[in-house]
């Protein structure tokens, strides 16, 4: 085993697949002189050249809309945008073009792409630069979207997702990049569509993903610290979204709080609430509880963004008020 921060996980995997496989290349903002918004492509247009690093306007709808043709002659375009909330400007092409192809082709047509996108707040870019628009596209379908929360499955869902023949989104945490974690030295790869359980337990489950993982897992600790046990749940991917591996858990612990960095109005979690009172109903003890964001836009101030982003002690105050823990 290695140790590394989250961005290098990124950079491995991508790196690896731009030397292992010629059709494949990337396209983006700031990726190549400057080596990307986080750092993650330094030194890539050095070692790969122009022809397969290639900088781009700010001109997210031209671009992303040339790696879709890209992607249907044939080659598997990796693109990056400085910040998820710029997909909205190509919110068209990704929806309407890319996540529809096969389907309206018959399946004659493939978009092996790869978007990837830093998400979420925290770092002090302010109301139009701190989106997670990752829970917008996961409801897409023909889209498949995934959020590492380590370095581990950065790299293994990174390799996973070069290697899809559809549409992939990487929502890369933007807290995160910086996170040491293990990898193993050797060859692997994270299954899309598949969730984990981090930590075992038998009283609460919890159930988070990307950044969110840090808050469940101090809170996991908390708990732990007053006798009690709680079970932790990386979703990992939001699209497929392993509702089996979630509905096992509480099957066990008749207990759940799902927590979200983003807003809880339209959330991931909220998704994950519905399917549980449908499917989990009479193995849980007490209501869903669901932790997210504050439903105001975010704040450039750091005090003021640390107060509207979800804590581990929201979810602390979730697990006593829904359960007496």
């Amino acid at each position: 085993m290695t140790e590394i921060v989250l961005r290098e996980a990124l950079k491995r995997g991508l790196e690896e697949a731009l030397e292992n496989d010629p059709s494949v290349f990337m396209m983006g903002e700031d990726i190549g002189e400057y080596g990307g918004a986080y750092a993650v492509t330094d030194g890539f247009l050095k070692k790969f050249g122009p022809d397969r690093i290639k900088d781009t306007p700010i001109s997210e709808q031209a671009f992303l809309g040339a790696g879709i043709g890209a992607a249907v002659a044939g080659l598997r375009p990796i693109i990056e945008f400085m910040s998820i909330s710029f997909t909205l400007v190509a919110f068209d092409q990704i929806v309407n073009m890319a996540a529809n192809l096969r389907y309206m082709s018959g399946g004659q047509i493939s978009v092996p792409m790869v978007i990837r996108a830093p998400t979420g707040a925290g770092v002090q870019l302010g109301a139009t630069h701190s989106q997670s628009f990752e829970t917008w596209l996961a409801e897409v379908p023909g889209m498949k979207v995934v959020c590492p929360s380590n370095s581990y499955d950065a790299l293994g869902l990174m390799r996973s997702a070069i290697k899809d023949n559809n549409p992939v989104l990487v929502a890369e945490p933007a807290l995160l990049y910086g996170t040491k974690g293990e990898v193993p030295d050797e060859y692997y790869e994270v299954e899309i569509g598949k969730a984990y359980v981090t930590r075992t337990g038998s009283d609460v489950t919890l159930i988070s993903y990307g950044y969110g993982m840090r808050l469940v897992n101090e809170a996991a600790d908390k708990l732990a610290e007053r006798g009690v046990s709680a079970e932790v749940i990386d979703l990992r991917s939001l699209s497929p979204l392993d509702m089996d591996a979630i509905v096992a858990s509480v099957q066990k612990t008749n207990r759940v709080v799902v927590v979200d960095t983003a807003r809880r109005i339209g959330g991931i979690m909220a998704e994950v609430s519905a399917e549980l009172q449908q499917r989990a109903a009479e193995w849980l003890d007490g209501p869903v509880m669901r932790v997210g964001s504050d439903d105001v836009p975010w704040p450039y101030n750091r005090g003021l963004e640390r107060e509207v982003l979800t804590d581990a002690d929201d979810v602390l105050k979730a697990v006593a008020e829904g359960y007496g823990l």
